[in-house]
C-alpha cells in the first residue's frame, strides 16, 4: 500500500515537472513568435522605405534626364545661333569691305577732281589718302579767320564735295574730316592759349565756311592736333611751314 502511494507521488511529481517544462517551452515559443512578428513588421517598414526611396531616385533620374535634354537642346541651339552669328559677321565684314572699297574709289575721284580744280599750286598737295593745304594758303599768320584767297580755295573744295555728295550712295556713311595742325613754336596770342586751340579753331573755321557753301554739316567733322603730328623733321622755316597745315580726309563715319 505504501509502495503504491509512493509510486503515485513520484508519478504526479513527474507529471508536474513535465507540465512545468511544457509551460516554460510554451512561453518561450510565444516570446519567439512575438519577436518574429515584430521582426516581420520591421522588415515590412524597411521594405516600404526602400520602395519610397526607389521611387524618389527614379523621379530624380527622370528630372536629371529632362534637365540634360534641355541642356543638350540649349547647346544645340547655341551652336546654331553661333553659326548664324558667324555667318552674319562674315557677311557684315564683306559688306563693310565693299563699302570701304567703294569709298576708296570715291575718295580717289574726289581728290582727282580737286587736283584738276586746284592744279599744282604751291602749298597744296595730295599725301596718301589726304589732301593737304599749307596754313599760309588759307589763313593769316597766327589767325583762324580764312583769308580771301583761302576762301577761294575752299569754295572749290565745297563745289567738289557737293558734286560728290550727289554720287555717293546714301548707304555709305562717309564724312570729310578737316584736321588742323600747327608747328611746335609756342603761340603768343590773347585769342589762343595754345597750339591746340589754334589748330582746332582753324579746322572749325574751314568746316563752318564749307557749311555756308551748301555742304551738309552731317558730312563734316573738325579736329585739332596742335603740334603733335609733325610731318617735317627740321626747324627751318620750310619744315615749320609744312607742319602748319589743314588736311582733308574723306573717310567713313
Amino acid at each position: 500500500m505504501k509502495d503504491n502511494e509512493a509510486s503515485k507521488a513520484r508519478l504526479e511529481a513527474l507529471l508536474a515537472a513535465n507540465a512545468a517544462e511544457a509551460a516554460a517551452k510554451g512561453g518561450a515559443a510565444d516570446k519567439a513568435s512575438v519577436a518574429l512578428d515584430a521582426q516581420k513588421q520591421i522588415s515590412a517598414q524597411a521594405l516600404a522605405q526602400v520602395a519610397i526611396l526607389n521611387q524618389q531616385i527614379a523621379a530624380l533620374r527622370s528630372q536629371l534626364a529632362a534637365i540634360q535634354q534641355a541642356l543638350d537642346a540649349s547647346e544645340a541651339k547655341g551652336k546654331a545661333e553661333d553659326a548664324q552669328i558667324a555667318d552674319l559677321g562674315s557677311r557684315l565684314n564683306l559688306a563693310l569691305a565693299q563699302k570701304v572699297q567703294e569709298l576708296a574709289r570715291y575718295r580717289s575721284d574726289f581728290f582727282g577732281r580737286l587736283r584738276e580744280i586746284l592744279g599744282h599750286r604751291p602749298g597744296i598737295r595730295r599725301v596718301g589718302d589726304r589732301f593737304v593745304f599749307q596754313s599760309d594758303v588759307l589763313f593769316p599768320s597766327g589767325a583762324a579767320n580764312l583769308s580771301p584767297a583761302g576762301k577761294t580755295q575752299i569754295d572749290q573744295v565745297a563745289s567738289a564735295i557737293n558734286e560728290l555728295d550727289q554720287e555717293i550712295p546714301p548707304e555709305i556713311p562717309w564724312i570729310l574730316r578737316v584736321d588742323g595742325h600747327t608747328d611746335d613754336r609756342p603761340i603768343n596770342s590773347a585769342q589762343f592759349k595754345s597750339n591746340w586751340d589754334l589748330s582746332a579753331a582753324r579746322a572749325i573755321a574751314v568746316v563752318e565756311y564749307l557749311i555756308t557753301k551748301g555742304v551738309d554739316p552731317k558730312r563734316l567733322a573738325a579736329a585739332g592736333f596742335g603740334q603733335y603730328q609733325p610731318v617735317a623733321a627740321g626747324q627751318d622755316p620750310a619744315s615749320l611751314s609744312q607742319d602748319r597745315r589743314i588736311e582733308l580726309k574723306l573717310t567713313e563715319r
